[in-house]
């Protein structure tokens, strides 16, 4: 299990090299100045860890009134990813297509080339933090 704090630096990291990563990379990609990529990609990663917790917990409170329980299955991780992300494109098409002055489709071309950015980053990330802080065992009782 991971401490509160390997928790946090694990969260912050991710952000921050995120940011570092795919800001210039849109920038250059849709034509962008960087600095409003910049403005955007920030936003854009403090209304998804927002909402990341936001959603989190209102589905465990859900999943725990409808079931007692908070377990998800395959299935159910599926849609929980899904249903997240969807909401999460939801909240930033609005602010994606005013800030950079695009139209709806461009912000939503913008935002699915984010989500696929990112499921690949957060793989990558996730593979080389646990290598170079693997998380501790548990004890196991007898």
């Amino acid at each position: 299990m991971r401490s509160t704090a390997d928790r946090i630096r694990q969260a912050v990291s991710f952000e921050i090299i995120g940011i570092v990563i795919v800001t210039p990379l849109f920038a250059w990609a849709f034509d962008h100045p960087l600095g409003d990529m910049g403005v955007l990609v920030v936003l854009g990663a403090t209304v998804a860890t927002t909402w990341n917790y936001v959603f989190n917990l209102v589905f465990d409170h859900v999943l725990h009134w409808r079931r007692g329980d908070i377990r998800k299955s395959l299935p159910l991780r599926i849609v929980h990813a899904v249903l997240f992300e969807v909401a999460l494109l939801v909240l930033l098409l609005p602010l994606f297509a005013w800030w950079l002055g695009v139209s709806l489709i461009a912000a939503l071309y913008m935002e699915i080339a984010f989500a696929v950015f990112y499921m690949c980053y957060a793989f990558v990330f996730t593979w080389c933090y646990d290598t170079l802080f693997p998380p501790q065992q548990p004890e196991r009782t007898a």
